[in-house]
């Protein structure tokens, strides 16, 4: 069934929003997460910042972003699946770092990657959560002829 601005995946029973190029957008986004467990785990990650709880607040930065995209392309409604997801995937990061010899383990990651989710999550209740669909009624506009 629509409701308004979004759209019932059968498949899933998820509601999206209705983006034109919803995959699309969902394939840069899990890019995105490939990219952000990579570099989490590589052996000489570039180095955040040069103060104090600088690494923390990458952290918070990287998954506010992670969440604000994937809330772009779930119905509000839905948003505690990303949230569910980017969680988890911060707790796993850490214990996958506590597995190498050159990375380690740390619960105050857990806590700044959680915080990142939430704030996100609130930030996602504001104009944010439409820069996908005014991008693409802008760039993507169809036209007629």
């Amino acid at each position: 069934m629509k409701l308004g601005n979004e759209i019932e995946n059968p498949s899933q029973n998820v509601k999206y929003k209705s983006l034109k190029y919803r995959d699309i957008w969902l394939y840069l986004g899990y890019f995105w997460v490939s990219i952000t467990i990579y570099v989490c785990l590589m052996p000489n990650p570039p180095s955040p910042s040069s103060f104090e709880f600088g690494d923390k607040l990458m952290h918070m930065a990287g998954y506010i972003g992670l969440f604000l995209w994937f809330s772009q392309i779930y119905d509000r409604q839905y948003h505690w699946y990303p949230a569910l997801g980017l969680i988890l995937l911060g707790v796993f990061i850490e214990f996958a770092q506590s597995l190498t010899v050159y990375r380690s383990f740390e619960i105050a990651d857990m806590f700044a990657n959680t915080a990142g989710v939430l704030l996100g999550w609130l930030l996602a209740g504001t104009f944010i959560s439409f820069i996908f669909m005014k991008f693409e009624s802008i760039v993507f506009k169809e036209q007629n002829v």
